[in-house]
């Protein structure tokens, strides 16, 4: 079974409820087998368009993804999210 990513792309608007909400999520994301690959590091615009930060987040299948994404803890948790940050988010089955 081929595992699944998200990558994330966001621009934070409002640090203090952006920060209550990444305190949440790790937790949620390890539930479901799931560790980052990269978090809001150094990265390089070399081709488009990009957003202040960007994360990739590995899982053992791309259905234990989508099961997070759509699972009524994640579902909660975002929304600590709502009003400090916009995002991206596309989840994708690897090779």
């Amino acid at each position: 079974m081929s595992k699944g990513y998200w990558i994330i792309r966001a621009d934070i608007t409002d640090f203090e409820k952006f920060k209550e909400y990444a305190s949440k999520t790790p937790a949620v994301i390890e539930k479901f087998g799931g560790k980052f690959l990269a978090r809001a590091g150094t990265y390089e615009v070399v081709e488009g368009h990009s957003r202040t930060r960007n994360s990739i987040i590995e899982f053992p299948s791309y259905d234990s993804a989508l099961a997070c994404w759509n699972s009524a803890e994640y579902q909660h948790t975002k929304t600590y999210r709502i009003g400090g940050a916009e995002l991206d988010v596309v989840i994708v089955e690897g090779v």
